[in-house]
């Protein structure tokens, strides 16, 4: 996946805020609205509670609803 895709991908999550499972390489499974993320890192907010989730530790990223993103 390109960044920009993985940038457009996170951006109409973010912006419609989409709730989210993410699902770490280790078998972790986080659910949440992201809130803010960079090349580095995701906000993963949930109940009040708000966890900083390194992107090289996500495996998937599965959204409650379908996101459309356009190829260019």
């Amino acid at each position: 996946m390109t960044e920009n895709a993985k940038t457009d991908f996170l951006s109409d999550i973010k912006e419609n805020k989409i709730s989210v499972t993410v699902f770490l390489i280790n078998g972790v499974k986080l659910q949440g609205v992201i809130t803010f993320f960079d090349e580095q890192a995701l906000l993963l907010r949930r109940d009040g509670h708000t966890q900083l989730v390194y992107q090289h530790a996500i495996s998937t990223i599965m959204p409650a609803q379908a996101v459309d993103v356009a190829e260019d």
